[in-house]
């Protein structure tokens, strides 16, 4: 088994509350994903669990045991850290095979081991050469190979793939996804990228300022995002907030735009709302009941799409469009709204506002 659980953790240095009552369930043998922005916490709630932080207050549970108390070598978890911490003196094959000599393994498994965790990795090729023979992703793929080799109860891995150029680290997504898939073990994976937490989690939890926002799957937190904030972090672009109330069958924005209110809103008349609209569910291309007037404020391109701004009163509306779409700054347009796929926010609290039947 590999499940790991945090409950309540809590953690200050200084007058810093890093962790705030961080509550974690990690099922056995699924890709976690820890995601926040800098200083939200995800190093020091990892740390926590591995036992390298003596935590204010909170439990971990490792297979449903307490381990608060548990010495990190007594916890059998293996870290992956940003920095690969390569003994630079070492061949790849030391580096590897070093977890396993430390535990008085014979040569046959240890040879074995690192057989087939370089097979995995595909870096066979890989194990007489130093660290300094290596490239960056080679480097990284020693270290991963190093924490693997001796199969503990969970891999806990701390942005391992921020030092990594923009091609390795879409090479690596799909390599770390393939590795857990064939291990079936558990990893608990740090990261501010939410491209990493999307494509490669089952589960995704979003902290902020060492709290909890939202635990759900990568569907879950992008379509049903539990309040304004992890709307705005989670989603490229970032998502577009019009301030707006209900009256009647409308919805009322505060620079005087109307649109039709969605059938799902629960919202009563008057609330101060924010509406949320991904760029993904904007159109400048198609007509629909439900638009927006505005005026083309710039073009960004980007190859295989091209998003728009538009702005509609007072605020800028990123909409996904075709490549080929032209046109002039200050140009009139409509913007084509899916209300169903809208979101309603307390502008108050944030909360994001049930749905009505959901």
């Amino acid at each position: 088994m590999g499940t790991v659980a945090a409950h309540g953790l809590r953690k200050s240095f200084g007058k810093v509350q890093a962790l705030d009552g961080v509550t974690l369930e990690v099922p056995d043998g699924s890709f976690f994903v820890v995601l926040g922005p800098s200083g939200a916490g995800k190093t020091t709630t990892l740390r926590a669990i591995a036992g390298l932080e003596r935590l204010d207050a909170g439990s971990v549970r490792l297979d449903g045991r307490d381990a608060t108390g548990d010495a990190p070598a007594a916890r059998d978890l293996a870290m992956v850290f940003q920095s690969y911490a390569l003994y630079p003196r070492h061949t790849a094959y030391e580096n590897i095979a070093s977890p396993l000599r430390a535990r008085r393994r014979s040569s046959s498994e240890i040879a074995a081991a690192v057989e087939r965790m370089s097979s995995l990795l595909h870096i066979e090729r890989l194990l007489q050469r130093r660290p300094a023979q290596l490239s960056g992703g080679e480097m990284q793929r020693v270290a991963l190979a190093r924490a693997l080799v001796r199969s503990p109860r969970a891999f806990l891995m701390d942005e391992p793939l921020t030092n990594l150029d923009l091609k390795l680290r879409v090479e690596m997504r799909t390599e770390l996804t393939r590795i857990h898939r064939g291990l079936g073990a558990t990893f608990v994976y740090v990261t501010n990228d939410q491209v990493e937490a999307l494509s490669m989690a089952d589960q995704v939890a979003v902290l902020k300022e060492g709290r909890v926002q939202q635990v759900g799957t990568p569907a879950e937190v992008y379509e049903r995002p539990a309040n304004q904030w992890v709307a705005g972090f989670v989603g490229s672009p970032p998502i577009s907030l019009l301030a707006c109330h209900a009256e009647g069958d409308r919805l009322v924005g505060a620079d005087g735009w109307s649109l039709p209110r969605p059938r799902w809103s629960t919202a009563s008349d008057g609330r101060p709302l924010l509406l949320g609209l991904r760029a993904e569910d904007l159109s400048v291309e198609r007509r629909g009941d439900a638009s927006l007037p505005g005026e083309l404020y710039g073009l960004e391109p980007l190859g295989d799409r091209t998003v728009v701004d538009v702005r509609v009163g007072t605020q800028i509306l990123k909409v996904k469009a075709r490549p080929t779409v032209t046109g002039t700054p200050g140009e009139p347009l409509q913007v084509t709204v899916d209300l169903d796929r809208a979101h309603l926010f307390d502008a108050g609290t944030g909360l994001a506002l049930p749905r009505a039947g959901g």
